[in-house]
């Protein structure tokens, strides 16, 4: 059997959890999506432009659980050329064309600013 007795006020808890169903993580999350796709934009190898200007992003919520979700809408024949570039592709005479790895380093450093902004925001809350 376990007991728990507890003295004192609750009134810190009460306002933190109160100021937690305040806080708007979408719109931090809605931040980081724009400076991910700048960074993607900046990033991607560029020949006609296309795929750098195609970058988008979108916030959902599902339950509770926030995702940021970074898409690139330029398709060759229905393939991602985003994709084409990052991983390579093969040629239709039999070559092979050597990927790049772009999408990982411009991205890596928006997770890590996303971890830092969003403890700032629960903590401060």
């Amino acid at each position: 059997m376990i007991t728990v007795t507890s003295g004192g006020s609750f009134i810190n808890t009460e306002k933190f959890l109160k100021a937690m169903k305040r806080l708007n993580i979408a719109a931090v999350l809605d931040k980081s999506g724009q400076t991910g796709v700048d960074a993607l934009r900046s990033a991607t190898p560029v020949d006609t432009g296309l795929t750098a200007s195609s970058w988008s992003y979108e916030v959902n919520n599902k339950g509770g659980v926030y995702e940021i979700v970074w898409s690139n809408s330029d398709n060759e024949r229905g393939f991602p050329v985003a994709i084409m570039l990052q991983l390579g592709y093969g040629t239709g005479t039999g070559g092979y064309v050597q990927g790049r790895d772009y999408i990982n380093p411009a991205i890596r450093p928006i997770f890590d600013q996303i971890a830092v902004e969003v403890w700032r925001a629960v903590t401060s809350a």
